[in-house]
């Protein structure tokens, strides 16, 4: 494909790639997209070493207004499946993450009509008067819809998220960054434009957030393509995005259906990503949907970090996957892959002495 080698080779230097170029990454032989994605993560990480964070996973309700057509997870209200955790019951699995080892909380849920920022306020002072964790927890749509619930803007919804304890903020519910398929696959969702407001209003309060990207759902080149080049183009702006996290539909049990995206098109999105987001420091490998022996792959292609061992995942497993991995499992996957692992924080500060420093919080 003409373009191709150009663009690969401008990648791998570390330049910024043009959208027709990126276009033609798509298209490239993934033996030679991956080795230009290798150059590319080396620049930034030049130490044969890869990091994970150890953290758990609650999902504190399943009822949830979007009905995402691509979630197997979800129960309407009502349904005789639905829950809503009480404050003990998460409280206690944070307890339990803590003397496990666990430095991250990833708590989120659906966008529950009795939940706004009273209920998550208070939860979130309740795990921080109890537990030195950091949480790395929520969602852009769940901003969104505690917001609306209450009433108030969203720079104001994360102002008092954050005072109450948000330390960091995820960048789930991104799915593809263009309306056009949002509106197919989950109309009752944020908009593009509110997914990235709220990663402004994190911005301006001096927090971290991630971005990621949920494909192979019916997207095409195009959608792909503009969703790398918004995040690129808001990290420009704002630099907040500490990481980009692009995995893969899971169609088992979906309203969408449709067929699994294989490891090959993920390594060629993971490599892809590491190559145009010239300006976000590190990409995520998804054993969670690929399986460790992909993501270990993946490390060879563009992705310098592991994400977490989680401990507990109901999301993904819910549309038959099933992401089992323990902390040990997480490390040897890194090691046989041959590199040197390292536990980090959610900072990608690394937590023993002798790993190899990350960049530091704060704008790239």
């Amino acid at each position: 494909m003409a373009g191709v080698g150009e663009a690969l080779a401008a990648g791998a230097a570390g330049k910024r790639l043009e959208r027709e170029q990126v276009l033609a990454l798509l298209g490239a032989e993934l033996p030679e997209l991956m080795l230009a994605a290798a150059a590319a993560c080396r620049r930034v990480h030049p130490r044969p070493a890869r990091s994970y964070v150890v953290d758990r996973n609650i999902n504190h309700t399943n009822v949830c207004l979007a009905q995402c057509r691509f979630c197997a997870f979800w129960r309407p209200p009502g349904h005789p499946e639905a829950y809503l955790l009480g404050e003990e019951a998460i409280l206690a699995k944070v307890e339990e993450a803590v003397a496990a080892g666990a430095t991250q909380i990833l708590m989120q849920g659906g966008l529950h009509p009795e939940i706004g920022l009273e209920w998550l306020c208070r939860t979130l002072r309740a795990i921080k008067s109890r537990f030195p964790v950091h949480l790395h927890s929520l969602s852009p749509p769940e901003v969104v819809h505690a917001a609306r619930r209450d009433g108030v803007s969203l720079p104001e919804a994360m102002a008092r998220l954050h005072e109450a304890g948000l330390d960091s903020l995820p960048g789930g519910g991104a799915e593809v960054l263009a309306d056009l398929i949002r509106g197919r696959v989950s109309p009752g969702k944020c908009t593009v434009e509110e997914w990235f407001e709220v990663m402004a209003a994190a911005a301006d309060l001096g927090m971290r957030t991630t971005a990621t990207m949920m494909f192979g759902h019916g997207e095409g080149a195009g959608e792909r393509v503009e969703h790398l080049l918004r995040v690129r183009e808001a990290q420009d702006r704002l630099g907040c995005f500490e990481a980009f996290i692009p995995w893969t539909y899971q169609p088992g049990n979906t309203a969408l259906g449709g067929r699994s995206t294989g490891g090959d098109a993920y390594l060629r999105m993971v490599a892809v990503a590491r190559l145009a987001l010239d300006n976000v420091a590190h990409v995520q490998a998804s054993w969670v949907t690929q399986g460790l022996k992909v993501a270990a792959v993946a490390l060879h292609g563009g992705a310098d970090d592991m994400g977490g061992t989680m401990m507990e995942e109901n999301v993904v497993r819910a549309a038959g996957a099933k992401p089992d991995a323990t902390r040990d499992e997480v490390v040897e996957a890194i090691r046989a892959a041959g590199f040197a692992p390292w536990q980090r924080d959610t900072y990608y500060r690394p937590l023993a002495p002798g790993m190899p420093l990350a960049p530091a919080p704060g704008r790239q």
